[in-house]
């Protein structure tokens, strides 16, 4: 048995060729990059709560569990981005859509406006 065959989740590593290893690191920065901002948009949530900003506490409330649970789905789409991306590389197929940058800028538009109606 090989060393690659070891190699977890089977469903991406398993079929296909060993692609060029810069493009998978490259493909695992991008992972970490995303992991990153959900760690800033979770330490955002728990920041606005603890602080008790903006005053009102509905608006408080709401943008706090708004930035901890687009947080904890931006972690979910990067990971399952990563493997996609992965998997494409190995399959030599094009690359998968982009809508996680979506996903976050509707995150941000949304706790933007949400500031803009507590500071007014």
């Amino acid at each position: 048995m090989s060393l690659m065959s070891d190699r977890r989740p089977h469903w991406v590593y398993g079929p296909g060729e060993e692609p060029d290893p810069r493009f998978t690191l490259a493909n695992e920065r991008t992972f970490l990059a995303w992991v990153r901002t959900a760690l800033a948009m979770l330490a955002g949530g728990v920041a606005l709560h603890a602080l008790g900003l903006p005053g009102t506490e509905w608006v408080r409330t709401t943008l706090a569990v708004v930035l901890v649970l687009f947080g904890a789905l931006v972690t979910v789409f990067a990971l399952v981005r990563w493997a996609r991306v992965e998997r494409a590389m190995r399959m030599r197929t094009p690359l998968p859509g982009f809508g996680l940058g979506f996903v976050l800028t509707i995150a941000v538009v949304i706790g933007a406006a949400l500031l803009a109606v507590a500071f007014v």
